[in-house]
């Protein structure tokens, strides 16, 4: 079964200070990599912690600080390692025993995971987290007893923790206590009415007693909560079906093919589907493609049969039964299919072998069961409803085997917990979780900017005339702002901090503008935004028309700020930031760059009102720059403004803004 995927969020607590010192400040270096982290981009603050590192290997926090970047990008193994190698250097850093059973979690290995839980909670015997996964390791193991007195325990300290509620009603649902599964599910929804696992246990549960209703309704919700998820659509369908909504039955088949056009249960079901209202063409065509992903697949084999006979294909049919028999000799159902398909090509004498061949299966296998075992055809498009037991956990008789060859199948039924840190990464300045991220803003780069289906132009005329004039060697973008994700760009990117650097410390006091503005957007892009801001101040210090670099430090002291732990420093930064924008657009009326930069700062510190009046500056100069309404339309609907929201989001989705359309479906 596929382990669940781990969602936390880790505090970085500050890093001791050493008095030895290298080439390489170490310190400096993982300060700005836990920035860095802080903001997302693992694979580049991994580059920062190697670095630190290979300077001061001795150090326990770069090893801690790089597993928890692994981690992110679901290199558990990696991540152990690490985390293996911070408590060789200490073994007091309570929060590595924590973050290495996490991964050891990740990788199935529970036992060792619940090793290092213990160790915590001998340091700390009621630390959340430690007791919260370990309830889940041992739920995971199936120790039962074990695990509910942890979880107890758990909830007896946190009374209002949801996630532990949740994770105890997958406990009682595995140790059959449906009553008390309901009532923690319950408990965990009144505490936060976004956790899905409460909806999967109760809509297993109603679909179960026949609840089909009330299934439905916890169903809706979980597709409300993760509408890019084909498993949900495929088993809301299971429960339409059974309230005799083929209709809407269908349409999660659809959509559910639309996110993964592969899905094999989506595909095997809707054929199931299509077959049953007589839509025999189109049921074929995806009991065939079913058998393209895997040939293996019997069951659809067989249905393809089925549906062959019934459009008069007898060939066709013939040839898949006896593809069947042929890998189950003992499977007596297919022996009667082929002799239908026999009848219909006039085989007579063979309509009468195959019936007696089946008869006498059935006869041997009733005189001796474990002497004349029949075939048992596994179902490999999905998991079957209660695959091999009856409503009273007996096994299931012959006739309950054949039905599953005509059965809709669902995805994975049981949930299994999220695990999830609580406390926060510092530097976090904004809300994270409002309802749409905006359009980035805009900033200088080397690399040039992504292909879009926006119109947009990027003509900026102060950069033009830069990189007219071959100032540096290399070309300035402006772009949105966005991570670099291949280590060969941060490579390079280092190199030329390197080499910018050696050009300016030989430059004695005839520092060039223009040097300093290459390596001020070097920094930039490897997130030292502190080190980018003290190159770009030195620009505008000698030149306060330089409109370049208002722009790239009104988005290094943004992005600065993000980072940053003291709230009144953020806020400081982020008005700073306003500053240069504003700055910019005094320099360049037309800069609808800089106009659109101010509105974002302005939407992300929830000014709506003045925020969608930048952006509507922006819009005024340049008809077709979708990002503008985009925003626009996402401050409207902050504000409460939905038809101007949805005619923005509209305008946007034009302008080749995809989201957009996201948004819309979900106004309607």
């Amino acid at each position: 079964m596929k382990r669940p995927a781990i969602y936390f969020i880790l505090f970085l607590g500050l890093l001791a200070p050493s008095t030895a010192k290298s080439q390489i400040n170490a310190e400096q270096v993982i300060t700005i990599g836990r920035n860095v982290l802080s903001m997302d981009d693992y694979m580049l603050a991994i580059q920062y912690f190697n670095q630190a590192i290979k300077a001061k290997p001795y150090l326990a926090d770069p090893y801690f600080l790089r597993g928890l970047a692994k981690i992110s990008l679901e290199d558990y193994k990696g991540a152990e390692a690490d985390c293996t190698e911070a408590l060789k250097r200490n073994k007091f850093k309570t929060e590595a025993y924590k973050l290495r059973g996490f991964a050891r979690q990740q990788l199935g290995m529970d036992s060792l995971a619940i090793e290092d839980y213990n160790e915590g909670l001998r340091h700390d015997p009621t630390d959340k987290y430690f007791l919260f996964y370990k309830g889940v390791a041992q739920t995971n193991l199936k120790k039962n007893d074990e695990a509910i007195q942890t979880m107890n325990n758990l909830l007896r300290l946190y009374p209002r923790f949801e996630e532990g509620f949740a994770a105890r009603a997958v406990l009682n649902l595995q140790r059959q206590d449906t009553v008390a599964a309901l009532q923690d599910a319950e408990k965990a929804l009144k505490l936060n009415r976004a956790l899905i696992n409460p909806y999967l246990i109760r809509a297993d549960i109603e679909s179960n007693r026949g609840n089909w209703e009330t299934a439905l309704s916890d169903m809706d919700e979980i597709v409300k909560l993760y509408p890019d998820e084909p498993g949900f659509y495929i088993n809301r369908a299971y429960v339409r079906y059974n309230t005799d909504n083929y209709l809407g039955a269908m349409s999660d088949y659809n959509f559910a093919l639309q996110l993964d056009p592969n899905n094999m249960a989506a595909l095997f079901n809707r054929a199931l589907l299509r077959f049953e209202v007589k839509d025999l063409i189109n049921a074929k065509k995806d009991f065939s493609t079913v058998l393209e992903l895997n040939p293996q697949n019997f069951h659809a084999r067989y249905n393809r049969g089925l549906v062959e006979l019934e459009s008069g294909e007898y060939k066709e049919a013939l040839a898949d039964f006896k593809g069947i028999a042929a890998r189950y000799p003992n499977f007596y159902p297919v022996y009667y299919a082929i002799a239908e398909a026999e009848r219909n090509l006039g085989n007579l004498k063979a309509v009468g072998a195959n019936i007696n061949h089946a008869e006498s299966l059935v006869r041997k296998y009733v005189a001796n069961p474990e002497s004349n075992p029949l075939d048992r055809p596994t179902i490999a498009a999905g998991t079957p409803r209660n695959a091999n037991r009856t409503p009273n956990g007996e096994e299931e008789d012959e006739n309950e085997v054949m039905d599953r060859f005509n059965q809709l199948v669902t995805m994975q039924e049981i949930p299994q917990t999220q695990l999830s840190y609580n406390e926060k990464i510092k530097g976090r300045v904004q809300d994270r979780n409002v309802m749409a991220e905006p359009e980035p803003l805009y900033t200088i780069s080397f690399y040039p900017p992504a292909k879009s289906l926006g119109g947009v132009t990027n003509f900026f005329r102060a950069l033009d005339d830069f990189n007219r004039g071959k100032y540096i060697t290399r070309t300035l973008y402006l772009t949105p702002l966005q991570s670099s994700s291949a280590e060969s760009d941060f490579d390079n990117l280092f190199k030329m901090v390197d080499n910018y650097t050696s050009t300016i410390s030989s430059s004695g006091k005839k520092v060039r503008p223009a040097d300093l503005l290459a390596r001020g957007v070097a920094y930039s892009m490897v997130k030292n935004y502190k080190s980018a801001i003290e190159d770009f101040d030195n620009i505008i210090n000698a030149n306060k028309d330089f409109t370049i670099a208002y722009i790239a430090r009104g988005v290094a002291r943004y992005e600065d700020a993000r980072s940053q732990e003291d709230q009144r420093l953020a806020m400081q930064g982020i008005a700073m930031a306003a500053a240069d924008f504003d700055t910019a657009t005094q320099l360049d009326p037309r800069l609808i760059h800089a106009w659109f930069n101010k509105g974002y700062i302005l939407y992300t510190q929830r000014d709506y009102s003045q925020a969608a009046d930048c952006f509507t500056k922006a819009i005024e100069l340049d008809p077709d720059f979708g990002a503008a309404y985009y925003n626009r339309g996402l401050c409207y609907l902050s504000a409460g403004k939905k038809a101007e929201a949805f005619a923005d989001l509209s305008r946007a989705g034009e302008l080749g803004v995809l989201p957009s359309y996201n948004i819309l479906k979900r106004m309607k």
